[in-house]
């Protein structure tokens, strides 16, 4: 009798053990995108991208969509996607594409079909608590890190729902790493990040009462994993939560902005604070601390919202952020607010959101953007909520109206009055409804005007609201003109997502859980009226839970809010107790009469 490999212990890990060397390729080449925004500074700029260009980009088409099989939490669904070329598999060599359902489910797909390569469930044998924020957009409980991938060894590194990190095999989907404890169970951590065999993750609002701080695990040897963390605040305050999570540039520091919350770095609170930490020892290295942060702690404006962009201009090392309260702010990575810690190389003008609003969508949300063109001249680009500031910055070049949103471009060049580089307005775009962080590849910008419905006033369920399908624009990097727009194409909107370029092709993904490739090749079959039927149908989100006010000024509050839970839930059922008793009482009464 033949007996199939599988079916001997032995022979299964042989085979298990040959898809990973087999998934072993050389080092990152152009055509990959191994994590959020492209590299660990976060810049969104695929510097070596080989195919797609001005030219090029007009053809630009929808290849394939592939629905993924996820169940959506509130605003979350899947994770932004990554990507690599050249993994070898029993099928061949292939560009597979990986994105995160906020279930627990990990997808890669075939880069040029769509077709699913493998899929593994992520499951956790622990379940989080009911009420306060559980459950809630704020608090989905799900996978919500955009994964990371490690190209030599042919590992994506992802965190469960349990907060335990998990390494799988870029071929089969097979468990190479872990699981080892990472975060909090149910913690909110954001995009993963990996240098010199360290995976980073930032963790934020108080989600499984995980602390808010920077969190690092060493990966190089799987059987001795090494956690650290450093905190920013005395309570849950504080937290980094910019998409990009964790920025790590090329000076051995880390960098975010902080939320809300007591704000005393002598005391350990670093709310409303940009940070750099030491990559060797995580302490912290240096901050800035805008002079306004009372007020911006006041009105919600904090910096928390958006993900710096670390770059060299001029031997220099400059780190750029934005805010809600629609500023950005140039600093010195080496010294990021000067002597006494608020003063940055520049502070610009409000450049939107002009009505002072915390909640709405307007101001800057999400990630910078960065390149160098062939000139050597650094452009930094923002993703900008709402219309343009009244009396901001002066575009030379404007490319219609933008009520809802746009994309800002700006040119660092020296000051000459000061000494220190500034930045000047290049170009706006016409209309995001919203904006999502730009991508770049040669001389074409990318961005998604993501449809969603930001209001976070009132309950929950209004913010499904209003939405609309997203549109992947393309732009011209050096001018703003629209090159391409993907129309309908989208079925759904989308929520704190980003894009990926792989293999020359951009990919996007919807809340309705499904994943878009969009290349100037020709379509496949996965790109069928079927599976475009199916793509349209968005899932019923389950508002149960909603929340009755927005979550703002709610983070630091997460046990009183739970108690709060536990005190209505008990009085209810005591009201239905004796509800019921009294029933039973005037029944028996009826019986004895």
């Amino acid at each position: 009798m033949k007996t199939s490999a599988m079916s001997n212990p032995l022979c299964a890990r042989f085979a298990i053990g040959a898809l990973a060397l087999l998934a072993i390729a050389s080092p990152a080449f152009p055509g990959d995108w191994t994590t959020f925004g492209h590299d660990p500074q976060r810049t969104g700029w695929a510097a070596d991208e080989p195919g797609l260009n001005p030219k090029t980009v007009g053809s630009l088409h929808l290849q394939w969509v592939s629905p993924v099989k996820n169940q959506s939490v509130s605003l979350s669904a899947l994770t932004a996607p990554v990507g690599i070329t050249g993994v070898r598999t029993p099928e061949g060599e292939r560009s597979i594409v990986f994105v995160a359902g906020v279930n627990g489910n990990v997808v890669g797909l075939d880069a040029r079909t769509g077709e699913e390569v493998w899929s593994r469930q992520l499951r956790t044998v622990i379940t989080p608590r009911k009420g306060g924020l559980q459950g809630t957009f704020v608090c989905p409980g799900g996978i919500t890190a955009t994964p990371v991938i490690d190209k030599r060894a042919g590992i994506l590194y992802v965190i469960a729902a349990s907060g335990e990190l998990y390494g799988l095999d870029v071929a089969s989907g097979q468990v190479r790493y872990g699981p080892v404890q990472f975060v909090a169970p149910f913690a909110k951590s954001w995009s993963l990040n990996l240098v010199d065999g360290k995976v980073y993750t930032t963790v934020s609002l108080g989600c499984g009462n995980g602390r808010s701080g920077i969190y690092e695990i060493d990966v190089s040897d799987k059987h001795r994993p090494s956690v650290r963390q450093v905190l920013l605040s005395n309570g849950f305050a504080a937290g980094i939560w910019g998409r990009g999570g964790a920025v790590i540039g090329e000076d051995g520091r880390i960098y975010g902005g902080t939320a809300d919350g007591d704000t005393n770095p002598d005391g350990g609170d670093y709310s409303s604070t940009i940070v750099a930490v030491s990559q060797q020892d995580l302490s912290i290295a240096d901050y800035f601390l805008p002079p306004n942060w009372t007020y911006l702690k006041r009105k919600d404006l904090d910096v928390g919202s958006t993900s710096p962009v670390w770059f060299r201009w001029n031997k220099r090392n400059l780190l750029a952020h934005g805010s809600k309260e629609g500023v950005i702010y140039l600093m010195d990575a080496d010294h990021l607010g000067g002597a006494d810690h608020q003063t940055p190389l520049l502070t610009s003008v409000r450049l939107g959101n002009d009505g002072e609003t915390c909640c709405e969508g307007a101001g800057i949300w999400g990630s910078l953007a960065m390149r160098r063109d062939g000139e050597g001249q650094i452009w930094v680009y923002v993703p900008m909520g709402g219309p343009p500031a009244a009396q901001g910055a002066k575009f030379p070049i404007s490319n219609g109206a933008n009520s809802h949103g746009s994309i800002m471009a700006f040119k660092v060049v020296d000051g000459q009055a000061t000494g220190h580089p500034i930045l000047d307005p290049a170009w706006i775009s016409g209309d995001f409804n919203l904006p999502d962080p730009p991508v770049i590849a040669n001389g074409v910008l990318f961005a998604l005007s993501n449809g969603e419905n930001p209001n976070q006033r009132g309950e929950e369920f209004r913010r499904f609201q209003n939405t609309r399908p997203a549109v992947l624009k393309a732009l011209d990097a050096n001018t703003g003109k629209e090159l391409y727009n993907s129309g309908g194409a989208i079925a759904s909107w989308a929520h704190f997502s980003a894009l990926a370029i792989v293999d020359g092709r951009v990919f996007a993904v919807d809340h309705a859980s499904n994943v878009y490739c969009f290349g100037t090749g020709t379509m496949t079959t996965r790109n069928s009226p079927e599976l475009r039927q199916a793509a349209s149908i968005v899932p019923t989100v389950n508002t149960s839970d909603a929340v009755s006010q927005s979550w703002i000024g709610m983070v630091d509050r997460q046990d009183e809010i739970y108690k709060s839970w536990v005190k209505r839930t008990a009085f209810g059922v005591g009201l239905a107790l004796l509800a019921a008793l009294v029933g039973i009482s005037s029944g028996m009464k009826n019986r004895l009469t």
